[in-house]
């Protein structure tokens, strides 16, 4: 699976934005992959952001992101979103889309296919 992350830019506070990630898929589709978004600050660790399942679409999200970030995706088009609403500067990060199989949704090393990232800057 490739996938190819897109959307970031700079924004002020309280905006939004919404990150793309399209997979080209070979063998399993993607509609069988968990979708996860995770993002990494400079000089932090990288930290899940978001999940959505692949069997029943049940979604996750880290708390500090709860009510504000929506992730989503349309099968038929091999995309996954992340609508980010009122953003805030501790929200800047470079964000990374990944597929997996993995149960444990929200574990970085669980996730088998990764996009090159897209950067996000919230200014105050």
């Amino acid at each position: 699976v490739q996938l190819q992350a897109s959307g970031g830019g700079l924004v002020q506070a309280g905006g939004s934005l919404r990150l793309s990630c399209a997979a080209s898929a070979s063998g399993r589709t993607f509609s069988s992959y968990n979708m996860g978004w995770f993002r990494q600050a400079p000089g932090k660790e990288r930290e899940f952001v978001a999940a959505i399942g692949w069997r029943s679409g049940s979604t996750y999200y880290r708390d500090s992101v709860k009510g504000r970030f929506t992730i989503s995706r349309d099968n038929a088009k091999n995309t996954v979103y992340l609508q980010m609403n009122n953003l805030k500067p501790e929200d800047t990060a470079v964000y990374y889309c990944a597929a997996g199989i993995s149960l444990r949704i929200s574990d970085d090393l669980r996730y088998d296919y990764w996009g090159q990232g897209t950067q996000v800057t919230v200014s105050s």
